[in-house]
């Protein structure tokens, strides 16, 4: 019997008695990528990426602990939400136009204590400051370096298009800017490697893309570790008491540990494990999050239809971005279907052992946005579920 016949088995044990759609999170596959990203990030804190999780139940479980401290939110209003609910120190990952929420921060002393926000510019701090309607409170702030690979002279980019920030005195000229500036106190650094946290290096049967993303990932490793130390350097001497300098990823997690300049790691996705991260030489997780769906149609021999199935993941169009079936083992999606609004036809030897009601099992190709879809996680371990916590949705918050 393999691992994955295995764990169908403990699944469908563990549900028998309820209907699918539902959603699962293995803890002992959840808590054994918690101590791996641990054991990677070598000492230094790991701050937990919401986003990736998207279950308040879940980020109080891998903040308990030891090696983990701190949130990296993603939205204004859910950094907000976290500090009311108790989480002391929520880093937003992104800046915010949400300027209700900014009047919120500003009024109240914990929540302004508990968030730090993200800026790469003035005109995010004109906004900030136009959005206080009379609050006074100090507004935490955070700064982003653009941590793409520039190669042939700048005509090539390679990483996210995020931050402006690239060269330590732009860093340090808006690290002075927020010194000058009232009601405003830089605490924090922020670089995320998205091109090499975030892309397999490991494609399966495509060995030249895998070698070509290696040695791209370790030119860009070694330009971005020694531009990230310059950085630190130049706005510690604006800001010596800076209190973090955040970076990293899932898939990068002891490689930007490795660096003496970063003082915390962020992660998330290595917790569930979705199929984009299967194709990393870095590290092996264990896929903690699936979905059910029910069979609800046999079509023909070497068919089946399940309910539902169109949950496609964010990011550039591809069938690396939906749902992978995943037990029982060997089934695939038809060609001419794929993954459905409604419904979706499975191809494959498996569909003959199928019959109505039966679960197959499903991992999305990315982690948090999972819990987009379902208002409940059922918590297993072993063959049973010893508890059914609500995911953000099921809190009825939907943030993005």
């Amino acid at each position: 019997m393999t691992v994955r016949t295995a764990d169908r088995g403990r699944y469908d044990r563990a549900t028998a008695h309820l209907d699918a759609p539902l959603a699962v999170v293995d803890l002992d596959a959840f808590d054994a990528n918690a101590d791996d990203l641990v054991r990677r990030a070598g000492g230094k804190p790991v701050r937990v990426a919401s986003k990736s999780v998207r279950c308040r139940a879940l980020l109080e479980r891998v903040l308990a602990r030891p090696g983990f401290a701190g949130v990296m939110s993603f939205t204004l209003a859910e950094s907000l939400w976290l500090a009311r609910a108790g989480f002391d120190d929520v880093l937003l990952a992104y800046p915010s136009a949400d300027r209700a929420a900014y009047a919120e921060l500003a009024a109240d002393p914990k929540l302004a204590a508990a968030v730090t926000v993200m800026v790469d510019g003035q005109a995010q701090l004109e906004l900030i400051d136009s959005a206080r309607a009379g609050g006074t409170e100090e507004i935490r702030v955070c700064l982003e370096l653009d941590t793409s690979l520039r190669l042939l002279g700048g005509r090539v980019r390679i990483g996210a298009l995020r931050s402006p920030l690239r060269s330590p005195g732009q860093l340090a000229d808006l690290a002075r800017s927020v010194a000058r500036r009232p009601g405003f106190r830089l605490v924090g650094l922020m670089a995320y490697e998205g091109h090499v946290a975030g892309v397999g290096d490991s494609v399966a049967g495509r060995p030249l893309r895998s070698r070509a993303v290696r040695l791209m990932q370790a030119a860009a490793r070694k330009e971005l570790a020694a531009r990230r130390a310059e950085v630190v350097r130049a706005v510690r001497a604006v800001t010596p008491d800076l209190e973090f300098v955040n970076g990293g990823g899932t898939g990068s997690v002891q490689h930007t540990a490795a660096e003496a300049a970063v003082t915390e790691i962020a992660a998330g996705s290595g917790l569930y494990v979705p199929r984009l991260f299967d194709n990393y030489t870095s590290f092996t997780g264990r896929p903690a999050a699936l979905f059910a769906l029910p069979v609800v149609r046999r079509p023909g021999v070497g068919v089946v239809t399940v309910l539902g199935g169109g949950y496609p993941a964010s990011g550039a169009p591809g069938r690396d971005r939906l749902p992978v079936p995943y037990l029982p083992e060997g089934l695939r999606y038809d060609p001419q279907e794929g993954a459905g609004e409604v419904q979706t036809p499975l191809l494959g030897a498996p569909a003959d052992d199928l019959l109505i009601g039966d679960k197959v099992w499903f991992r999305h190709a990315k982690a948090g946005e999972l819990c987009e879809r379902f208002a409940e996680l059922r918590l297993i371990e072993g063959d049973r579920i010893t508890a059914t916590v609500p995911t953000y949705r099921g809190e009825g918050l939907t943030f993005l």
